[in-house]
C-alpha cells in the first residue's frame, strides 16, 4: 500500500477527530453539534481505511468501526431526528 497515502489517511482521520471533539466541547448548537459528527463520521471513515490497510493498525480499523457506529447516531439526533432532548 502507498505509504503517502496511509499517512494521509492517519493524519486528516486524527485531525478531524480533533477538530469534531472541539466543536462538540464548545456546545454551540444542535445544529453545529451535527455537522461535527459528520465530521466525526469521516474520521472514522478514514482511520477505518488507515486501520485496515496498514497490517500493524486493525486495531484501530476496529476501534473505528464502533465509532462510525456511534457517530452516526450522533448524526441521526442531531441533524435527522426531529426529537428534541428534555431541559
Amino acid at each position: 500500500m502507498d505509504p503517502m497515502l496511509l499517512t494521509a489517511l492517519q493524519y486528516y482521520g486524527a485531525g478531524a477527530a480533533a477538530l469534531a471533539a472541539l466543536i462538540v466541547s464548545l456546545n454551540l448548537g444542535r445544529r453545529v453539534t451535527g455537522w461535527a459528527f459528520v465530521l466525526f463520521v469521516t474520521s472514522s471513515i478514514a482511520l477505518i481505511g488507515w486501520g485496515f490497510l496498514d497490517k500493524d493498525s486493525e486495531g484501530i480499523g476496529w476501534q473505528n468501526v464502533a465509532m462510525l457506529i456511534i457517530n452516526v447516531v450522533g448524526v441521526w439526533r442531531y441533524l435527522i431526528s426531529d426529537h428534541k432532548p428534555k431541559t
